[in-house]
């Protein structure tokens, strides 16, 4: 049986400017409790903590990512990001919406010194004594500190209330993986004195169906908007800008093409367009930031003076961290890069800095070497390519890009056979899973997937031509959204958004049984 050790601790202890501070160090999941020990000692240096944020009165955003950065100069290492909800106001209930997320992270401040600190963020982003419960820039509040139950006249920790509420619930079930991944996170696990620990009480509030009511949404931040892409399935439609790709190329790389291949994508109903000045086709020889620029910038300005291009989203596609900056600066609203930041050493602090959301593809090695054989072997490719998927949105984050910002895509006809492809398009609830193993936030973001007019699509219907393929890219489509694709990449916008629609009905009609 696991026991939890009590100490009473003071600055003698490791935590500076704390007087009478009682604090129970746990060590597993059981309630049983020894008598006080005063001889037991914190040696560690730095402390694993969870922090929530909360922020309902001005750019919200804004706040949040203030917020994480003041946190940092704090000497605050964060680690994970929890999604971001949007909430309904809990207690006093005639006040705006709420943003709600979690961090994880690592500190070497006691834990009354990172209250101090936490508390004079909150005033550096404008927050003033207010009624209890009620509107304010920023909130933070420390959930758990390392391994201790801390009870002083000016802290509790773990928070109190934390487990009757769904807007901390659930950004704190994203911070963890269904697999416990050390002691300190056990220990969070056994402050419920609860079998089945966080994850029995979130199932007991209602667990994930909360997230599809009203009052909690999990959204993605994007060109000033807050996104819910559980609502219907989002059409990426495809502008290669290059005289080489596998099914356009050179179709649209003079400005007048381009525009007016955009505006036939608008009238088809297009909500993201993804232009691409660099060709990722298998085999492709790389061109320099420079030649890509080159490519994009002029169609890219061109672009954006379309009428009716207001409320489309624009992705560049791009391993480059200059062409992301730069493609961010003149107007884009998302970076989709299909090698997860390997490509390019820049790539992932740079997107940390654009403040974008960033699509972390699965790939292994470059276009010209995806398809060798060593890139080619997997064991379980659904359960690898997760666990490889997994590994860039945790390099991400660890650069300082929040879950709540990425969009991951496994990758499908990058470094995968036929059968790769195939086994992915009907187990994309098994990467899911997979990823759900180490990170709920990972297994939550939405997920992007492009069959479009692919070579494993040509080989099962044998159709050598690449233009040929549209009807069995809406029938891989279908099968993705069935399976929980988000978000659909493909070159034919008219027909594929129709299987979207027909898809989003049956996934509705399913809910309602």
């Amino acid at each position: 049986m696991k026991i939890f050790k009590h100490i009473i601790a003071g600055t003698k202890h490791g935590f500076k400017g704390v007087d009478k501070l009682n604090i129970s160090r746990a060590t597993g999941f059981s309630s049983l409790h020894t008598p006080a020990d005063p001889s037991v000692e914190v040696h560690s240096p730095e402390h694993e903590v969870v922090i929530a944020l909360g922020s309902n009165v001005g750019n919200r955003l804004h706040n949040f990512n203030e917020a994480l950065s003041l946190m940092k100069k704090w000497g605050i290492r964060i680690i994970r990001h929890g999604c971001l909800y949007e909430t309904e106001p809990a207690y006093v209930t005639d006040q705006p919406l709420f943003l709600n997320s979690a961090v994880r992270a690592i500190t070497k401040l006691g834990p009354h010194e990172l209250l101090r600190v936490l508390k004079q963020i909150e005033k550096d982003l404008g927050r003033t004594d207010g009624i209890r419960y009620g509107p304010r820039p920023m909130d933070l509040d420390i959930l758990f500190y390392g391994k201790f139950k801390i009870n002083s006249e000016t802290l509790c920790v773990p928070h109190e209330c934390i487990w009757e509420r769904s807007f901390v619930m659930a950004p704190l079930v994203d911070l963890l993986g269904s697999t416990i991944d050390n002691d300190t996170a056990a220990s969070w696990h056994s402050f419920t004195e609860q079998n089945g620990g966080i994850f029995g009480l979130w199932e007991k509030l209602g667990g994930e169906s909360l997230v599809r009511r009203e009052g909690l949404r999990r959204v993605l931040p994007v060109s000033g908007r807050l996104v819910d892409w559980s609502q219907k399935t989002h059409v990426m439609g495809v502008l290669n800008l290059t005289p080489d790709s596998f099914s356009d190329g050179g179709k649209f790389q003079l400005v007048e093409a381009a525009v007016s291949q955009v505006k036939l994508l608008i009238s088809e109903g297009v909500d993201i367009i993804d232009i691409g000045a660099q060709s990722t086709r298998p085999a492709a020889s790389r061109i320099s930031p420079e030649e890509e620029l080159n490519r994009l910038v002029p169609i890219l300005e061109a672009v954006l003076q379309i009428p009716g291009i207001e409320g489309k989203l624009l992705s560049v596609d791009t391993f480059y961290s200059e062409v992301a900056k730069e493609a961010v600066s003149k107007g884009a609203h998302i970076v989709n890069d299909i090698s997860g930041g390997h490509l390019d050493p820049d790539m992932l602090k740079t997107v940390a800095g654009l403040g974008v959301p960033y699509v972390a593809m699965h790939m292994r090695g470059d276009p010209s070497t995806m398809q060798n054989t060593e890139n080619l072997i997997y064991e379980d490719v659904c359960k690898r390519v997760a666990s490889e998927l997994y590994e860039r949105v945790r390099d991400a984050e660890l650069s300082g890009v929040p879950a709540w910002r990425i969009i991951i895509d496994p990758g499908i006809g990058f470094s995968k056979k036929t059968e790769h492809n195939l086994e992915i398009l009907m187990g994309l609830p098994a990467i899911r899973r997979e990823l759900a193993s180490k990170s709920f936030a990972a297994s939550h973001a939405p997920m992007l997937i492009g069959p479009s007019r692919k070579g494993f699509l040509g080989e099962i219907c044998d159709r050598p031509d690449a233009l040929e393929r549209d009807p069995a890219t809406v029938a891989a489509v279908a099968a993705g959204i069935l399976a929980g694709a988000n978000i659909i990449r493909v070159h034919n916008v008219k027909d594929n958004l129709d299987a979207a629609r027909v898809c989003d009905a049956l996934l509705k009609q399913r809910k309602t049984h």
